[in-house]
């Protein structure tokens, strides 16, 4: 190392901002330079250069003059930019992994849907003749109780009490097949 970064380096670790500052403007373009390239993300490596910096004031007690400070900051900053990359690839993991079971659970629900449908479906044809037409006519044609009792000439409570024990039928059945 030439003695003007050791004379730097001697400031900083006596705790002379300017010098830190001098050290911090004379390292960050190739320090930049190489995190970029580790990390392919200029903010990121933006980020990690200001990080190992200010580990490198809090630490500047434990720092050698005389050992090469390049080649500290270059680990330093690889390090870091590796145990970044490795945390980036747990995240992708554990992102893939909740994907995984949020698309499990979708075709869960999926299959859930199909199969009540299906005992929904069987349930209806189990009903007699009148209350599949009742109901029919007050779910599918939105029909209200007086059009439906004026349609097939019975009393709106008639239609009213076949509604009631047809869904509760249909509920019956489906929630006895799915339990």
């Amino acid at each position: 190392m030439d003695c003007l970064n050791e004379h730097i380096l001697r400031k900083v670790i006596q705790g002379d901002q300017a010098a830190f500052a001098e050290l911090y403007k004379h390292y960050r373009t190739p320090a930049l330079k190489f995190c970029i390239t580790l990390l392919k993300d200029e903010e990121e490596a933006e980020n990690m250069i200001h990080e190992v910096f200010i580990k490198i004031w809090d630490r500047r007690a434990q720092i050698n003059p005389t050992l090469n400070f390049t080649s500290y900051l270059f680990t330093c900053l690889r390090n870091m930019a590796f145990d970044h990359l490795k945390k980036m690839e747990k995240n992708n993991q554990l992102k893939q992994i909740y994907m995984e079971k949020m698309a499990a659970v979708r075709d869960e629900e999926a299959e859930d849907k199909e199969t009540k449908f299906q005992l929904l479906y069987s349930a209806v044809n189990l009903l007699s003749e009148k209350r599949k037409q009742i109901l029919f006519l007050n779910i599918e044609e939105g029909k209200s109780y007086q059009e439906i009792a004026e349609m097939l000439m019975i009393s709106k409570n008639t239609v009213k009490n076949q509604l009631v024990k047809a869904k509760q039928f249909l509920r019956e059945k489906v929630d006895v097949a799915t339990s």
